[in-house]
């Protein structure tokens, strides 16, 4: 895949995503990884994982790295404008025109619909990223997700600390237990 059709595939998905980073996510996957067959699916969700660590928003940090696995140093400049030109010109156009969005009718009934299909296609990335990250070593996996959702729902501990903890677990368990015995 050439850098010009790279930036454009991460362009035309950044354009039509709406709703935040992690909606990016399973149309970067769908394109990459079954579309074009260029990065297989525990790649994927390894760039996905790494993508939550860095600051920032991680669509732009998946583009980023999504780059750096094809395309090296290049793809990733080229996966970072790529993913931010299109909020940057739809921002500048919605600074122009601001009052007349916001008080359009069909505007404010078209982004409230598009909130529902946004819930939708963020299910479906937690879904899709679930069922991959379950295909190997599925109790190891099951028990993380399980202890990260109790731990986000029932405790006050910050987000933050529970996946640097869950993480650290992973790097432990993954450098000292072979492979084999993982269950």
């Amino acid at each position: 895949m050439s850098l010009w059709k790279f930036f454009l595939k991460i362009f035309a998905i950044s354009m039509m995503t709406f709703g935040g980073g992690y909606t990016i996510v399973p149309l970067i996957r769908e394109e990459f990884v079954h579309k074009e067959k260029l990065i297989d699916d525990e790649d994927m969700l390894n760039l996905v994982a790494l993508s939550q660590t860095a600051p920032g928003p991680i669509a732009v940090s998946t583009a980023l790295l999504t780059g750096y696995k094809l395309k090296g140093r290049r793809g990733a400049i080229i996966g970072i404008i790529a993913a931010t030109l299109p909020p940057l010109i739809i921002i500048s156009i919605l600074y122009f025109f601001y009052t007349w969005f916001a008080s359009n009718v069909w505007v404010r009934a078209a982004l409230r619909g598009m909130s529902g299909a946004i819930c939708a296609v963020m299910l479906i990335a937690v879904y899709d990223l679930a069922k991959a990250a379950l295909k190997k070593h599925k109790i190891f996996s099951a028990i993380i997700m399980v202890a990260a959702l109790l731990l986000a729902l029932f405790t006050s501990i910050n987000l933050a600390l529970i996946i640097f903890a869950l993480a650290l677990i992973g790097v432990i368990a993954f450098h000292f237990v072979p492979e084999e015995k993982m269950p």
